[in-house]
């Protein structure tokens, strides 16, 4: 049950929660711990000592129910009305009424989970069938357990939005993050993840079909607002990026104050492509002592700019002596206009240099939902199953990669 603590809608066996939907109508939900799902047929089965428990149950944990205004409530309950649940075995859900003010409740036994199709047992394997990234048959054969299950567990936990369960585990808004878009293919048509990752955290996974830059400053000002409501003076200093024209962009204008970074992994990957008509033995040592450029300044505490920009200088006429005056050129105008963002990680120590996390998490989230492709499809609900796949990435540290790390 420790799993479900961040979701409102799921109690602790002992626990009954009243909650009142802000509806005209109000239907009120109380869940109760019948010990037994046998105890709790048998009781179905005779009105007056189901009436009788559930008063009891309430009572002696201090509870009182909410009742219309006026109402004392001692005329007692009585049943009202009853229906089945079909995924859950033709479950019969009861709910009762107060004689005085007429106000519903729903009987919600514990082995149930409000509105999800799957009992508490099944969803307790189902987040274990995901521990490690086991397949799917696997899961199968190791917990009993179809793939159904999962994956409207899942989706279930998707309704739910990622900072609102990050913030009710008493964590801030990051200072420093990872951004980046990527992309997806669980659908026959191509969809956009804009995401915001700090550590093994993600803050933020938008979902888009357009990769143009007005559609990623509505994702990334969803992650603005969701932080103003934990912290109203929330204010990010620097964020990293691989370099992507409408990722930076777009915080530019939700964060018009953020310093941004260019990864120097990425950085390091594009040098190969950079240049023409070399060998690979000229690549390899060239790729290498632009790795040393970075690798230098970082180690310098006096004016660490000025050192890396006197090596990428240098970088550029070795580049002209072992190739040609065209690779030079070009290299010099691809460092141009990437050298404001290497410049920003060191000047600020605290700015992180690679996008590595934000890589594995995406990289968990793309095996999840390969596994899971055969549940894809356009009238389903891919956008809450991704949401769903971050909060168990955020809330499950069962990842083996991420045993030993902070």
């Amino acid at each position: 049950m420790a799993y479900f603590s961040f979701l409102e809608k799921t109690t602790k066996k002992g626990e009954a929660m009243v909650k009142t939907e802000g509806k005209k109508n109000q239907n009120r939900t109380i869940v109760i711990d019948f010990q037994t799902r046998e105890r709790y047929d048998q009781l179905c089965q005779r009105g007056k000592l189901f009436i009788e428990f559930v008063t009891t149950f309430i009572l002696s944990l201090g509870f009182s129910l909410r009742h219309k205004k006026g109402c004392s409530g001692r005329k007692g309950l009585t049943r009202h009305s009853w229906y089945s649940r079909v995924r859950l075995g033709h479950l019969v859900i009861w709910r009762i009424q107060c004689k005085e003010c007429g106000v519903v409740f729903t009987v919600l036994p514990h082995f149930v989970l409000r509105y999800l199709s799957i009992g508490v047992e099944d969803a307790k394997k189902a987040l274990q069938a995901t521990h490690g990234g086991l397949s799917l048959e696997n899961c199968h054969i190791i917990f009993n357990i179809t793939v159904m299950s999962i994956f409207r567990l899942v989706c279930g936990l998707g309704k739910q939005e990622l900072m609102v369960s990050l913030a009710k585990c008493n964590l801030k808004p990051p200072i420093y993050f990872l951004a980046d878009e990527k992309h997806s293919h669980c659908l026959k048509k191509k969809v956009y993840l804009p995401t915001i990752v700090t550590g093994r955290i993600i803050w933020h996974l938008g979902y888009t079909q357009n990769k143009d830059t007005d559609e990623f400053i509505k994702s990334y000002s969803q992650f603005k607002e969701a932080a103003k409501k934990i912290d109203p003076n929330y204010e990010p200093k620097g964020s990293l990026t691989d370099g992507f024209e409408s990722t930076r962009k777009s915080l530019k204008k939700v964060f018009p104050k953020l310093a941004l970074g260019n990864c120097l992994l990425h950085a390091m990957k594009k040098v190969p492509s950079k240049l023409q008509r070399t060998t690979t033995e000229v690549r390899e040592v060239l790729v290498k002592k632009f790795y040393k450029i970075f690798y230098q300044a970082q180690e310098v505490t006096i004016n660490p700019v000025f050192e890396a920009g006197q090596k990428l200088r240098h970088f550029v006429m070795t580049v002209k002596k072992l190739t040609n005056v065209d690779n030079a050129k070009y290299i010099q105008q691809w460092i141009k206009e990437k050298k404001e963002g290497w410049y920003i990680l060191f000047q600020d120590k605290k700015m992180p240099k690679t996008s590595t996390y934000l890589d594995q998490a995406h990289n968990y989230l793309d095996r999840k939902l390969f596994n899971m492709k055969g549940f894809h499809h356009p009238s389903g609900h891919q956008k809450e199953f991704i949401t769903g796949l971050a909060l168990l990435y955020n809330v499950i540290p069962f990842q083996r990669r991420a045993k030993n790390s902070n």
